[in-house]
């Protein structure tokens, strides 16, 4: 139990200093292009789904 709350404490301090850097260093007014990204969602998913049959299976 303890070493989960260590690990917990040390994740939320994590983000209590990685969050403002972000923000404070993000580019500015910066329209971003998702499409590049959107294509590969579900080819993505589907390799998800497969290596998760695969473990399940032969595991």
């Amino acid at each position: 139990m303890g070493t989960l709350l260590a690990i917990l404490a040390v994740l939320f301090l994590a983000l209590i200093i990685i969050i403002p850097l972000v923000e404070k260093y993000a580019p500015k007014n910066e329209t971003r292009d998702y499409s590049r990204i959107t294509r590969w969602i579900i080819p993505l998913m589907a390799l998800a789904i497969v290596l998760q049959l695969i473990r399940h299976y032969f595991m």
